[in-house]
């Protein structure tokens, strides 16, 4: 399939709405591009979606199509956005080692607010948490999940997810401040019961729920 290329770059664009929609396209926001008070709509795959350089401020990410494992938003900069919608697999912040390679060092996130979000397996990395508003149960967030691993291992969690998620927190890059799943999915997924596994959750004071 040949694919249109759309590119953003070199200019800033304020107060505008951005959309991200042709599934025929490749969009490609890079080096020098600021986008200021947008709302940016995302309905196509990540792999059609290339940020390298990009700074966000203050925009709102309505995200119309499930977008999964995109971790290119660390080669991005995002200030006092917003995100709306589904997102799997997705990386967030500082991470200059990704992909085994130096990425673009702009990449961070700050003040920014997915509570409106549906966030499954994604992570903050290099970047502070504090900063941040999560997304409510049945959402929750792991906070220093590797430096909070031996803490999270002393107890015996429903179904697989302590053999699938806690024993293998030590596999995600060691810069990883926070981690955020999407309950029901994650129960169904490791024959957890929810109920159960809500009521562990509870225990923990770095884990947000």
């Amino acid at each position: 399939m040949l694919y249109d290329k759309v590119f953003y770059q070199g200019r800033e664009i304020e107060n505008e709405r951005l959309e991200l929609t042709d599934k025929g396209a490749l969009y490609f926001l890079g080096e020098g591009l600021i986008l200021r008070n947008c709302t940016v709509v995302l309905k196509v795959p990540g792999k059609n979606l290339f940020l390298g350089g990009t700074r966000f401020i203050d925009c709102t990410f309505e995200v119309k199509q499930e977008l999964k494992n995109h971790q290119t938003w660390v080669a991005a900069s995002l200030t006092g956005c917003r995100f709306k919608g589904r997102l799997t697999g997705c990386d967030f912040g500082h991470w200059p080692e990704y992909g085994g390679s130096p990425v673009a060092p702009v990449g961070s996130i700050e003040s920014c607010d997915f509570s409106e979000a549906r966030l499954d397996a994604c992570r903050i990395i290099g970047s502070d948490p504090a900063t941040l508003r999560f997304p409510r149960w049945p959402c929750f967030t792991i906070l220093e999940p590797i430096a909070r691993a031996p803490e999270l291992r002393g107890v015996k969690w429903p179904g697989l997810v302590g053999d699938v998620i806690v024993d293998e927190l030590h596999t995600h890059p060691e810069q990883t401040r926070a981690l955020t799943y999407y309950a029901p999915v994650l129960a169904q997924r490791l024959d957890a019961p929810l109920e159960e596994l809500r009521a562990l959750i509870e225990t923990f004071d770095c884990i947000r729920f």
